[in-house]
């Protein structure tokens, strides 16, 4: 979940400060300080008892582990951006923590083969963000409060990345207590914010307060970006009882459903409510969060090709070293994304749409940006080397 705070490099809009105020305006409660009083939907799935009997389920997708390597981009990336401790730093906005930054850390040292600073980013995490009464994260954390979590509300990406690099560490090395950890986080983000039974198909919650249609009079609410496709293929590993592929097939409905204006691209923030709009209060922008849409297709390689194709549209022309945010009323630039990291997202676009070789350089990722685009770029790299081997120049 994106924080709210602007610094001197590009800031992300996020949520959870955002979505008291919202729901406030639409006639909901905002319940964030309260999560153990949030009533679950009726329509919310609840986890069968997992089988003891029987061969374990194959997932579909591929393993993660040793994927980066002894990547100079992960040496670099874990000397700016991870703290001795273990907290996982977001330079553009304020120096906070958040549990989408320890779930990316993670996944990026599970692809390096770096167990010791996974087990430290892990530890910060379960130390100051798994605060709640619950087995899922506090969002975000700040080192200039006591308290440094303020808001109780979780962001579920950023449970789904940290249950996704805890099942492919325990895939990695073999290591019980993170295949039980990564179970933990997976059922209760499933029994909370996934909703099965909905007209749309499955639906992702963005947090267990503040979204739902009980608390909005446009909910519930959804973000395309937090459809991480690829953890979907992985999580059967440690719940299975989950169908994770329905989440496969909704996410990729959702986005051809919501093409919005003259870009077709998809904002921040939808209503589901009845077709899918943007959603009232928040800027109609394609902007921080969804511009990782297109990275989790072209990682997961779900879809289709078409499916790709408003964003390497958009990202395709003179300007394809620099990414804009959109208003999607008109289709216009309202800012540009200018840290080299970015470009990794046009450019896998474009191989996972149609083959197009990966530029010289994409393999080099550059110190001079912030934690954001240096992440965005090794997931990217990531993606290449797992899926699109050919698009590579070696």
């Amino acid at each position: 979940m994106r924080s709210g705070a602007r610094a001197s490099a590009p800031g992300r809009w996020a949520a959870p400060a955002v979505v008291v105020l919202l729901a406030g305006l639409s006639g909901g409660p905002a319940r964030s300080q309260s999560p153990e009083a949030v009533i679950v939907p009726p329509s919310t799935a609840l986890p069968n008892a997992p089988r003891s009997e029987g061969p374990a389920r194959t997932a579909p997708g591929l393993p993660l582990a040793g994927i980066l390597g002894d990547d100079p981009g992960w040496r670099s990336y874990r000397g700016r951006f991870i703290t001795e401790q273990g907290r996982v730093v977001d330079t553009a906005n304020g120096l906070i923590s958040h549990s989408e930054g320890q779930g990316y850390g993670m996944l990026l040292a599970v692809a390096a083969g770096d167990r010791p600073a996974f087990e430290r980013i892990w530890g910060w995490a379960r130390a100051n963000l798994m605060v709640r009464s619950d087995e899922l994260l506090a969002w975000r954390w700040a080192p200039d409060r006591r308290p440094g979590v303020a808001d109780m509300n979780n962001a579920t990406d950023g449970d789904i990345l940290v249950a996704w690099a805890l099942t492919e560490a325990a895939e990695a090395w073999g290591e019980p207590a993170y295949r039980t950890a990564a179970r933990r986080i997976a059922v209760e983000f499933g029994r909370k914010t996934l909703l099965f039974k909905d007209p749309h198909g499955a639906l992702i919650l963005p947090a267990v307060s503040g979204f739902s249609a009980r608390e909005r009079s446009d909910g519930p609410l959804v973000n395309l970006s937090y459809w991480v496709f690829p953890a979907f293929q992985r999580l059967s590993i440690v719940a299975p009882e989950y169908d994770w592929a329905a989440l496969l097939r909704s996410g990729v409905s959702l986005l051809r459903q919501s093409r919005f204006g003259p870009s077709s691209l998809p904002t921040e923030w939808i209503s589901v409510k009845e077709a899918p709009r943007p959603a009232d209060g928040f800027p109609a922008l394609f902007s921080y969060n969804a511009i990782r849409v297109p990275l989790y297709l072209a990682w997961a390689g779900v879809g289709r090709p078409e499916d790709l194709a408003p964003f390497r549209t958009l990202w395709g022309g003179i300007d394809r070293e620099r990414l804009p945010i959109v208003d999607t009323a008109d289709g216009r630039p309202v800012e540009w994304l200018t840290e080299p990291g970015y470009a990794a997202l046009s450019a896998l676009t474009a191989c996972a749409a149609a083959n197009t070789p990966l530029p010289e350089g994409f393999e080099t990722v550059q110190d001079n940006q912030n934690y954001y685009p240096s992440t965005l770029h090794l997931l990217a790299l990531i993606a290449a080397r797992m899926r699109y081997p050919a698009c590579l120049k070696r």
